[in-house]
């Protein structure tokens, strides 16, 4: 009996231990994991909606840190010298999201690449030049109607804009 015990203990310690290792491999800061994109875990959490912006997105991961949620964007590809912009942009995005939705603004995103992870200052600046840019785009494709572009049942039943699609298939 004291043993299986021990045995038991030893697990768990092993346990902790590798999902602490994976969590710093996957880039993801201390906290609780509250939202994952990541189809392997289970069901895609709905998509988080800013109706101000009109602007609707799913980060890979949600950390839940203290009273702060951090978005975080994993790139499957090695870190450049200098994030492209559009990287940084989609984690801005993702930073306004997270403020309309959770009623607090993060401080920073996270950008984390095969060979290194980076922290994203969400600055009054970044938010000012991503709405207007989104704004731009908006006002340039205002006349173009943007329709579904297939006609699969499976992947409209499993896509994850489905509950907020006006034009989702009636299966």
């Amino acid at each position: 009996m004291l043993y299986l015990s021990i045995l038991s203990i030893l697990l768990a310690v092993l346990s902790f231990f590798l999902a602490s290792r994976q969590r710093r491999n996957a880039g993801i800061p201390t906290g609780r994991v509250i939202f994952t994109d990541s189809s392997k875990w289970g069901r895609v959490e709905k998509p988080l909606y800013d109706p101000e912006l009109r602007l609707t997105g799913k980060p890979d991961y949600l950390v839940k840190h203290g009273n702060q949620v951090i978005p975080i964007e994993v790139k499957s590809g090695r870190a450049p010298y200098i994030p492209p912009e559009w990287h940084v942009y989609q984690l801005a995005a993702y930073c306004v999201l997270v403020e309309h939705e959770f009623g607090s603004r993060p401080p920073h995103g996270i950008l984390h690449y095969a060979n290194r992870t980076l922290a994203i200052d969400f600055t009054p600046a970044l938010k000012a030049t991503l709405s207007s840019t989104i704004r731009e785009m908006q006002k340039r494709n205002s006349h173009i109607q943007v329709e579904r572009s297939h006609h699969d049942h499976y992947r409209c039943l499993h896509c994850g804009y489905r509950s907020i699609c006006d034009q989702a298939l009636r299966i």
